[in-house]
C-alpha cells in the first residue's frame, strides 16, 4: 500500500481525521469513493474509455480521498481503477478495494484463484489491498470453503487483507471465531437503516472488525434535495438506486416519518452551516465501529469533493445527537440483520426480489433414496460414514435431523465461541431441511446439548435469533459430547404441512 497522502490544500484537522487503520499494513480514507455507478453509466453498452475515465479519479486523490471501492460486477470499474493506479502520477497514492461475488453453488479453490487473478489482471496489481467477499446463501457452506481458500491466497501474497460485504452478525461471528482473518464488513448503514448498530456493532468490537458503510445517504434521499418534496415512484422516473432505498424508507414507516427525520437533521445542519448529507454522513462516520463510509461517484459527471471535505469541519455535540436520535426513534426498525435484504423477504432491492441478481439456488446437499421410501442427505462429516447415519431423513412429511455439531469436513467451525458453533449448526440443520423440501419454519422441535452448562446462554440466544419467529418446542441440557472441542450439539424435527 502507498504511504498516506496529505495534500498541501488540506488543513491540519482534516488531515488528522482523514484516515482509519483497518490493519497495520492497510490504512484507508474514512470517506471512500464508490464506483458502483460505473455499471449504471455503462448499462446501455456504452463502455467508458478507461484512459479518459481514470483521469476523473485524480481530483479525489488530490483532495486526500485516496480510497476507491469497486467490485467484479461494477462494469469496467476495476479496469478504470487499474489504469489510474498504473498510469497516473497520483495512482500509487490510491488504495483499491474490490469485491468477489460468486454465484451460489459448489466451487473449488481453483475457481477462487481464477476469480482473484481476474481482478488482479484488471487492476494491474500484484496484490489486492482489500478483497471483500459476498455470499448469497448461508446453508450451503461453500461460502466458508471460499473464505478458507481466500485466506490461503492471502498467505500466498495475492491479497493484502480480506473483508466481507453484506454479512450478518451471526456469520461474522462464525468467520472470526474460526480464525479467518477479516478486517471489515461492508453493509448498509444510515440514519434510516440502523441494523449495524445492534448485534453487529457488538461482534465488531469483540473481534476488532470495522464496518464500511454504504447507503449512508440512502441513494441521495438523505439530502437537502428531498426536504419537503413528494415521494418519487417508478412512474415518475425514479432511478434504480432511488427505487432501492425508497423500499427502506417504506419499511421504516413511510414518507411522512422520513420527512420528519429530514426536518430534524436539517435543523442540525443549519446550526453548523453544512448540508443534510453532511450531518447524515457525520453521524454514521463518528460511530466507533465504523471504519469508513462509501459515497458513490459518477466519474466525470458529478463531483462532491468540497461538500465531502466539510464532514471534517464540524463536530456533532450531545444536543445534535439527541435531536437526531429522537427523530430516528420515530422510525420503525428495518427488519432483520445486515445483508438480509439480499437473502430473505422483504427483499429491499431495486426490483423487490433477487431476479436481477440470481436465477435461483441449488440445494445444499444431494438427496439420496433411502430404505422404505425415505429420502436422505449427508453433510460429508467423518462421523456419518463411521457411525452409519444420515444428516437428515425424510419419511412422508416428517424430517428428522440427526444430532449435529459444528463440523465441516475435518474442521471444527466456531472455535471456542459457543454462539458461533451454534449458528453454524443451525446452518447445517437448515441445509438438510431445505434439501429435503422443507424450510426452517417447518421445525416443530429442537434439542440442544451443551458440553458445559456455562455455555447455555450464548447458545440459547443463538437459538432465539434463529427461531424467534418459529418458536418450536425446545429442550436444552448439559451432556458430555463426543469429540474434543465441540461445545454444542443440536438435533431437530420438522413437519411439512
Amino acid at each position: 500500500m502507498s504511504d498516506l497522502f496529505f495534500p498541501d490544500c488540506l488543513d491540519k484537522r482534516f488531515m488528522t481525521n482523514l484516515y482509519t487503520e483497518l490493519a497495520p499494513d492497510l490504512k484507508i480514507s474514512k470517506v471512500l469513493t464508490g464506483l458502483w455507478q460505473i455499471a449504471d453509466m455503462e448499462k446501455d453498452g456504452n463502455i467508458l474509455d478507461p484512459n479518459i475515465a481514470s483521469l476523473e479519479m485524480a481530483p479525489y486523490v488530490e483532495a486526500g480521498l485516496t480510497t476507491f471501492d469497486m467490485a467484479d460486477h461494477y462494469g469496467s470499474a476495476e479496469i478504470i481503477a487499474g489504469n489510474f493506479y498504473n498510469r497516473h502520477p497520483l495512482g500509487k497514492k490510491a488504495q483499491l478495494l474490490t469485491k468477489w461475488v460468486p454465484k451460489p453453488g459448489k466451487s473449488s479453490k481453483e475457481e477462487t484463484r481464477k476469480a482473484i487473478q481476474l481482478s488482479l489482471d484488471k487492476l494491474q496489481v500484484e496484490k489486492i489491498d482489500l478483497l471483500q467477499f459476498h455470499a448469497w446463501s448461508y446453508p450451503d457452506a461453500t461460502w466458508l470453503d471460499q473464505l478458507f481458500w481466500l485466506s490461503e491466497l492471502k498467505e500466498e501474497g495475492l491479497i493484502k487483507q480480506i473483508g466481507l460485504t453484506n454479512f450478518d452478525a451471526a456469520h461474522l461471528r462464525i468467520i472470526c471465531a474460526s480464525g479467518i482473518p477479516v478486517v471489515s464488513n461492508q453493509v448498509s448503514h444510515s440514519l434510516i437503516d440502523q441494523r449495524a448498530s445492534g448485534e453487529m456493532a457488538q461482534v465488531c468490537k469483540e473481534y476488532g472488525v470495522k464496518i464500511l458503510a454504504f447507503g449512508t445517504l440512502a441513494g441521495g434521499f438523505l439530502s437537502d434535495k428531498w426536504l419537503g418534496r413528494i415521494q418519487p415512484s417508478s412512474e415518475s422516473g425514479a432511478t434504480w438506486s432511488q427505487m432501492k432505498y425508497k423500499r427502506f424508507i417504506d419499511v421504516a414507516g413511510g414518507w411522512e416519518k422520513f420527512q420528519d427525520l429530514l426536518e430534524n437533521v436539517d435543523k442540525v445542519a443549519k446550526k453548523h452551516q453544512v448540508s443534510i448529507a453532511n450531518v447524515a454522513t457525520k453521524y454514521i462516520i463518528d460511530q466507533e465501529y465504523v471504519g469508513g463510509v462509501i459515497i458513490g461517484a459518477r466519474l466525470g459527471q458529478s463531483i462532491h469533493i468540497e461538500d465531502t471535505k466539510r464532514l471534517f469541519s464540524f463536530e456533532l455535540d450531545d444536543v445534535d445527537k439527541s435531536v437526531i436520535h429522537n427523530a430516528q426513534s420515530q422510525l420503525f426498525p428495518v427488519p432483520g440483520d445486515c445483508g438480509d435484504e439480499y437473502r430473505k423477504p422483504p427483499f429491499l432491492t431495486a426490483s423487490g426480489d433477487l431476479s436481477h441478481h440470481l436465477d435461483g439456488f441449488p440445494k445444499p446437499y444431494e438427496v439420496i433414496n433411502g430404505a422404505n421410501g425415505s429420502k436422505e442427505v449427508f453433510s460429508g462429516t467423518v462421523w456419518e460414514g463411521m457411525a452409519g447415519y444420515s444428516r437428515a431423513t425424510r419419511r412422508g412429511n416428517r424430517i428428522s435431523v440427526s444430532g449435529t455439531t459444528a463440523t465441516h469436513g475435518y474442521k471444527i467451525i466456531g472455535g471456542a465461541d459457543a454462539a458461533a458453533q451454534a449458528h453454524f449448526v443451525f446452518d447445517k440443520i437448515e441445509a438438510a431441511i431445505i434439501s429435503l423440501g422443507g424450510k426452517m419454519e417447518d421445525v416443530i422441535r429442537t434439542r440442544i446439548f451443551v458440553n458445559n452448562i456455562k455455555d447455555w446462554e450464548p447458545v440459547a440466544r443463538a437459538h432465539g435469533q434463529r427461531f424467534a419467529h418459529i418458536q418450536p418446542a425446545n429442550t436444552l441440557v448439559e451432556a458430555k459430547l463426543v469429540g474434543e472441542g465441540y461445545l454444542v450439539e443440536i438435533e431437530a424435527e420438522a413437519e411439512i404441512l
